[in-house]
């Protein structure tokens, strides 16, 4: 007999431009405001620069830039999202913080399969519960890349 499994999985949620989406609560180390950063000369737009977090030079990624949600604002909304992957600390930028929201296996789909774009690579599922859906992004694949975490593996 198969048992489905009925373990929920907590996921924060915000927005960029006008869809919503979430990240695994296992994740998340601290939610900052967005504050000045110290600009790095040669990195891609969506790299912001970084700051210092008690001690600790995190680099600081704008995901409305590097997912292409649009033109980004800063305003008193605007969050940083600071995430931990195997000791790899990363601030991710998104336009406002929401909720934290339970999901159980049966309310995760994985992405519908159309035209590919960069973006659809960091997706890892779509949360339904009631009237809401949420891009479920995937915390390791954002952080691939020599310009954010040299050593960054996809677990």
């Amino acid at each position: 007999m198969t048992t489905l499994s009925t373990t929920t999985e907590e996921f924060l949620t915000f927005t960029l431009g006008s869809e919503q989406y979430g990240l695994s609560l296992t994740s998340i180390q601290e939610l900052r405001s967005y504050e000045r950063v110290t600009q790095l000369l040669n990195l891609p737009d969506y790299v912001k620069g970084v700051i210092n977090l008690r001690g600790v030079i995190v680099p600081v990624v704008d995901l409305r830039i590097k997912l292409g949600t649009g033109t980004p604002i800063y305003d008193q909304f605007t969050s940083v999202i600071v995430v931990n992957h195997d000791g790899h600390v990363v601030g991710m930028v998104v336009d406002s913080v929401l909720d934290v929201v339970a999901l159980a296996p049966a309310d995760i789909r994985p992405p519908p399969e159309i035209a590919s774009t960069q973006a659809d690579a960091y997706i890892s599922g779509i949360g339904a519960t009631g009237n809401r859906l949420l891009v479920l992004l995937d915390v390791a694949r954002l952080m691939l890349g020599e310009d954010i975490v040299p050593d960054a593996e996809v677990a």
